[in-house]
């Protein structure tokens, strides 16, 4: 995609954003620390190797991220995209890599924090501020991994997924890479609202909200859900009723069993229809 391009995204997504972005999820997250936790290790039909490698250069900074793949491997196996919360590359997120990756993908858990990771809430409020204040630099670095996991490492699709922070960066990762996005996942991300943004969307989206998280209200999600349907984007949107804000974050305080455990099954059955039709998963499964 021309930078041009995605310099267009930027500013447009900026609309959306607002200076107190940081400061709300700050207080959604108030006495959460992200420690591991084994809830991420969910159950996967694949042995998994996972590694640090190099996908982009942002900023004239490289970047590194943690790539789980199934062992053994080779080119022509899906790949996702996965986005961390505002906490940063963590243990949990890189779990949760490595659970994709035993359900058969390429699994690339990006870095948007420059290698920072936080443990506690103010310090991820700083570190969200920070990116937030590069936004050109996290397009570029996300159309990147978009790049490598297509072109480097040949993947069949690719998805994108991510939570909280992460979560609305995945749907921005979809608007740059529009081309290359064969699906993409939200959980409790702010959405674009305007169809005429939406309209660039070819692939399917499947997004999850708290039905108590009062940082993203009902009626924004229902704008959400009638700006896909006005796009024609295929879409399915759910609501999970009292779920807070970060409800599958096992390591949170938010943290809803139940809401989460479905959430997740309706995420990889929707990876699975959109990157891995039955000749592909078969040929996985080998």
């Amino acid at each position: 995609m021309r930078l041009s391009a995605l310099l267009m995204l930027v500013a447009l997504a900026a609309c959306q954003s607002t200076p107190d972005d940081a400061a709300e999820m700050r207080r959604q997250h108030d006495g959460d620390a992200p420690t591991a936790s084994a809830a991420t290790d969910g159950a996967g039909t694949l042995a998994v190797v996972s590694e640090r490698v190099t996908y982009a250069t942002a900023g004239g900074q490289t970047v590194t991220g943690v790539l789980a793949r199934p062992e053994g491997a080779e080119t022509g196996v899906p790949g996702v995209v996965v986005i961390h919360e505002w906490w940063g590359l963590n243990d949990n997120v890189e779990a949760m890599a490595r659970q994709l990756a035993a359900q058969g993908y390429l699994a690339l858990a990006v870095d948007l924090y420059g290698g920072e990771v936080a443990t506690d809430p103010d310090g991820a409020m700083a570190l969200m501020r920070t990116a937030m204040g590069q936004e050109v630099a996290l397009t570029e670095n996300l159309a990147q991994a978009v790049a490598f996991l297509a072109d480097d490492l040949g993947a069949s699709r690719v998805g994108v997924i991510g939570w909280c922070f992460g979560g609305m960066w995945s749907l921005r990762t979809a608007l740059a890479a529009s081309d290359r996005i064969d699906a993409t996942v939200i959980y409790y991300g702010r959405p674009v609202t305007d169809p005429a943004r939406l309209g660039v969307l070819t692939a399917p989206v499947l997004a999850h909200f708290g039905g108590a998280d009062d940082s993203i209200p009902a009626d924004t999600v229902a704008a959400f859900e009638a700006a896909l349907a006005e796009s024609g984007v295929p879409h399915s949107v759910y609501t999970y009723a009292g779920a807070p804000h970060a409800f599958a974050n096992p390591s949170g305080q938010a943290y809803t069993p139940e809401a989460a455990e479905l959430a997740w099954d309706r995420t990889t059955g929707f990876l699975a229809d959109a990157l891995q039709p039955p000749a592909e998963a078969d040929e996985v499964a080998d």
